[in-house]
């Protein structure tokens, strides 16, 4: 890669190669301007890589191979040329992220016990495992612990209702594309967070950021548990709505775990939990598979509001996982959306 990176470092104007430094020891700490480079002609360069692919590489992802593997930002004002000159785009490498997929075979946080369902069947519930599911329901909103006999229940009770968030029609009409509740566990920490931008930051810490500041909220009482899930936070994600649907990018050093109901096939029997990797983003909603979900329902939570996104920040759930429900999650984000798309 040696030969093509001093190739392209020679067609770089000296303020975006300033940029480009500064972009790389950072780390983008703060949202940088576009880098601009020729599209160039893959026939040209030994390597046959273009200028995008050949910087996320050498900065980012040494195993990134094919531009189709990118995503630009949805704020990257190169990402389709400047000024409509398709001669000369972004190769920022932190204007990108990488496409996230569903692993292959499912994850423990994908298995479905599909077969138990259909049979009517318990799953198995081993020594170890109920070890992590009484730890983990020690302290529940209940106010109860479990004992070293408490039989555990196959499919964890809601103990109260959740307070209802579904957005009101005043919401649609004041123009915010989505609000955002915060909880922890199954308390929902401060007011919900309006947005109306294209795009919103959620973090803890990003310096010099701007958006849904989770540092902010105050809580009476934090477990040790919670205050370690906050703790990996960090730059959190960048949420946007571009055509088609919505967007989650991963800012943090930690994977976030994602659930909407187009994520999952209609009458699924098991919950979908998408793992979105640091640098990667996925498209977590899609419009055009909403259809009438009306009565979707997660299996062994009741139904859900079918126009909503759920992210766990470092901690998945799902079946055959230590945590059932994203009611045992630490810290996670309710994303509800307008109905009017």
């Amino acid at each position: 890669l040696k030969p093509a990176a001093h190739a392209l470092f020679k067609k770089l104007k000296d303020e975006e190669l300033e940029l480009l430094v500064q972009v790389v020891e950072s780390q983008d700490a703060w949202e940088s301007g576009c880098i601009l480079a020729p599209r160039g002609d893959p026939r040209g360069v030994k390597q046959g890589l273009p200028p995008q692919v050949l910087l996320c590489r050498l900065f980012r992802w040494p195993d990134l191979h094919q531009y189709h593997e990118l995503k630009h930002f949805c704020y990257c004002a190169g990402s389709q040329g400047v000024c409509r000159d398709l001669a000369v785009l972004c190769c920022n490498p932190h204007h990108f992220s990488r496409l996230a997929v569903p692993e292959t075979p499912p994850p423990p946080y994908v298995k479905a016990s599909c077969e138990h369902e259909n049979q009517g069947m318990e799953p198995t519930v081993t020594p170890s495992r109920r070890k992590r599911l009484r730890h983990g329901m020690k302290g529940s909103c209940c106010g109860s612990s479990l004992g070293p006999d408490t039989p555990l229940p196959t499919e964890a009770p809601l103990c109260s209702p959740l307070p209802d968030t579904s957005l009101s029609w005043s919401t649609v009409k004041d123009g915010c594309w989505c609000k955002l509740a915060y909880w922890e566990y199954r308390t929902r920490v401060g007011r919900l967070y309006a947005v109306h931008e294209a795009s919103v930051n959620i973090f803890c810490e990003l310096p010099w950021g701007s958006g849904f500041c989770l540092a902010q909220l105050p809580a009476a009482h934090r477990s040790c548990a919670v205050q370690r899930a906050r703790g990996k936070i960090g730059r959190g994600l960048l949420l946007s709505r571009e055509p088609g649907g919505i967007w989650a990018y991963n800012r943090s050093e930690h994977p976030i775990f994602v659930n909407s109901p187009t994520l999952s096939r209609p009458g699924a029997c098991r919950v979908t939990v998408l793992k979105v990797m640091p640098g990667y983003s996925a498209k977590v909603f899609d419009y055009e598979w909403t259809g009438d979900r009306g009565g979707w329902q997660l299996p062994g939570e009741g139904p859900c509001d079918p126009h909503s996104i759920r992210i766990s920040f470092a901690k998945g759930w799902g079946p055959c996982y230590s945590r059932q429900f994203i009611t045992s999650c630490p810290c996670w984000l309710e994303v509800l959306l307008n109905q009017p798309y």
